[in-house]
């Protein structure tokens, strides 16, 4: 099945036009102005959980949000089970059934999320207290369905295998791997194991042990009746009762020098860099203003200075940002991180660290910190239009232990941080000589150079780790081929593993039918392809209720791709390209005497030969089985290059061939599932369906 780069590419392109950036000029801010969210009305319930009810009359709404504010647990080796317990919360009450709740709240134009730690909902004033009875029904008297339990672990277990080879996913779990520590909650990440070792029986005692009012807050924000509103969540939850907190206390990893901490994965089209440290910060430190405007100068968005260097000066990425938390329990964390090309990973990481150290040593200049101020002054003032946000400052406020006026007068404190507290602040946070450089991408191409970086005339130490945080030794990366070994040896080996040369030559014509996985897209499309020898081509891509989406054919001299009732010719270089094809099996028409094996290293666990085709294109094939399980591919579009893998995997057999009914495809940003469902080989299809 051949799946073009131009598909791909037209993805990224569509993609790209909704992540567009304005980089207009930041006009200079006024003074500071003060902002009014509203005084709250606060009641203590008997059993501990406290109302904060703010009046809002702008419209006839009402937001509200109970958070229970608890320690973080460690789930041990049962991770994964207060998501599932919060995900079959609201499907059904003692009172209502899961279908009769549902209809309830749909009726209402409602919306209502039920969870063991954070629950809110929303509605029109005149439906606030029926949403009330919903709330309090669901939470108090919840019954807990053995079927919809097995079908959110039926959900997370595929939400594993969509991350199995996720890059970004193994990058953001070894680094809180790194800097918390195994054990630590905030390490702990759901596996196949884990979710095996949660029972349904489990369910109901965790949301008994962990719903508990000691030290709950319910927020309510819009135009409704205080005093009305008090005495019916007092009516609602007086059967509520205090239960044990489990104070804890997790000691975060100490670290002792800066060195490179490499993941390996062999899939990898692109590098995750971070640089990483823990930080001691709550709400209520003096620092914490300042830390937020240093934060935004050197990575708090689009026009900050990680950005401006590393993609606008450099080129070596899309977006580059760094970030702070706070964490009343424990250290938070700082981080500057970048996904980046794969032959600029070392540069990248060198410019993270450039810049990081240019905010500790040289002060920022007057108008910078001033843009930044005028930007800051923006986005408060639209976050104060949100329910929402006006409900995070209010939690903040109570959670936090901060002044009653510290979002009044947030705007002020933010105007009078000074360029002295910005380099004092960096150095204080931003701990460039006691961090973590966490890189994660294809490790035959990047170890060389990682184990050669140097940064203030010192070589950097390199850690190897798996994809799961485990250390382990330096891989093999490129292992010793066998002299008996060529690109003619490896063909022929696949060619014969799939069904001979014989058989295949028999072939005339493909038919696939395949169902289509598309990452964040709200259905799944069916494909529909059809090859006919020696390169006829045709593919349609269709979701039922909306016809088709894409339509694709070559007829053997021309072709074009249909899209959105736009049909638009192949550029020059796929016409070659698709001319250039020889039969329905690659392989048998391949010039292996213009090949050359580039390495012998793992992917996914398995050694396989990485061979190259032709320029910038690379077949890596089994080194037991000798079966194809990935290309490589680079094109140019706009300007752009654009790296595109295709996995190849679950293959069956049909009609005496050994046929791929899995492929993966990544490029870029962008990736796509094939799950073949049905494969015919020798359809009889004319020349004209191609047209």
């Amino acid at each position: 099945m051949k799946i073009h780069t131009y598909l791909i590419a037209s993805l990224l392109f569509i993609s790209s036009l909704n992540a567009q950036v304005d980089r207009s000029k930041i006009p200079t801010g006024g003074p500071a102005p003060k902002i009014n969210l509203g005084k709250p009305v606060t009641k203590d319930l008997k059993n501990g959980m406290k109302l904060i009810l703010v009046k809002n009359n702008k419209l006839p709404r009402v937001f509200f949000n109970l958070f229970l504010d608890n320690p973080p647990q460690s789930e041990g080796d049962k991770v994964g089970l207060s998501g599932i317990t919060s995900s079959i919360l609201g499907k059904g009450t003692k009172n209502y059934s899961k279908e009769e709740f549902i209809d309830e709240i749909d009726f209402m134009g409602a919306n209502l999320n039920l969870g063991v730690s954070s629950s809110s909902g929303s509605s029109l004033s005149k439906f606030f207290p029926e949403l009330l009875n919903m709330m309090a029904d669901g939470l108090l008297n919840p019954i807990f369905d053995e079927e919809e339990f097995n079908k959110s672990k039926e959900r997370s277990i595929e939400g594993i295998k969509a991350d199995e080879n996720s890059v970004t996913a193994a990058s953001r779990r070894v680094e809180n791997i790194l800097l918390y520590g195994i054990g630590h909650p905030k390490s702990e990440y759901i596996t196949k194991e884990s979710l095996s070792n949660i029972v349904f029986e489990d369910v109901e005692p965790h949301f008994k042990k962990n719903f508990i009012p000691n030290n709950a807050y319910f927020i309510i924000i819009g135009d409704f009746d205080i005093n009305g509103t008090i005495n019916q969540i007092e009516n609602l939850f007086k059967k509520w009762k205090k239960g044990k907190v489990q104070n804890t206390n997790y000691i975060s990893n100490e670290i002792d020098e800066t060195a490179i901490h490499f993941v390996d994965m062999p899939n990898a089209i692109q590098s995750e860099v971070t640089f990483q440290n823990s930080i001691s910060m709550k709400m209520n430190n003096d620092d914490y203003i300042p830390l937020l405007v240093t934060n935004k100068i050197l990575g708090g968005g689009p026009e900050a200075r990680l950005e401006q260097q590393i993609r606008e000066n450099k080129g070596y990425t899309y977006a580059a940002r760094s970030s702070t938390g706070t964490n009343k329990y424990g250290k938070a964390r700082f981080g500057a991180f970048t996904s980046t090309r794969e032959e600029v990973t070392d540069s990248a990481v060198i410019e993270i660290l450039n810049e990081i150290n240019k905010i500790r040593t040289v002060t920022v200049s007057e108008k910078e910190l001033n843009d930044v101020k005028a930007k800051y002054f923006g986005n408060f003032v639209l976050a104060t239009e949100s329910p929402s946000t006006i409900a995070s400052y209010t939690i903040n406020t109570e959670t936090q232990d901060l002044d009653e006026d510290f979002y009044k007068n947030y705007l002020s404190n933010i105007n009078s941080v000074t360029s002295a507290e910005i380099m004092n602040t960096a150095n204080k946070y931003f701990k460039l000589f006691n961090g973590q450089i966490v890189v994660t991408g294809k490790g035959a191409t990047l170890a060389d150079k990682l184990e050669n970086i140097t940064f203030e005339g010192k070589k950097l130490a390199v850690y190897y780790y798996d994809k799961y945080g485990n250390s382990i030794e330096k891989p093999v990366f490129n292992k010793e081929i066998s002299s008996d070994i060529t690109a003619e040896t490896i063909i022929k080996k696949y060619i014969e593993k799939i069904g001979g040369s014989e058989k295949l030559n028999s072939v005339s014509s493909i038919s696939l039918e395949a169902s289509v996985t598309i990452p964040g897209a709200p259905f799944k499309p069916k494909a529909i392809i059809k090859e006919k020898s020696p390169n006829l081509t045709s593919m349609e891509m269709s979701v039922e209720g909306m016809g088709t989406l894409m339509k694709q054919k070559f007829d053997g001299n021309n072709g074009y791709m249909e899209q959105m009732g736009q049909k638009i010719p192949m550029e020059n270089d796929q016409l070659e390209s698709e001319r250039g094809q020889k039969g329905l099996f690659d392989e048998l028409y391949m010039n292996t005497n213009t090949m050359e094996i580039i390495s012998l290293g793992p992917i996914d666990g398995k050694d396989a030969y990485k061979i190259k085709t032709k320029e910038n294109s690379f077949n890596y094939y089994d080194a037991e089985s000798g079966l194809l399980i990935m290309t490589e591919e680079s094109t140019s579009q706009g300007g752009n290059t654009i790296t595109s893998l295709t996995k190849f995997s679950d293959y069956r057999e049909v009609d005496g061939i050994l046929y791929a009914f899995k492929r993966e495809i990544n490029a870029g940003p962008q990736k796509i599932e094939f799950e073949i469902t049905s494969v015919i080989f020798n359809e009889e299809i004319s020349d004209e369906f191609f047209k």
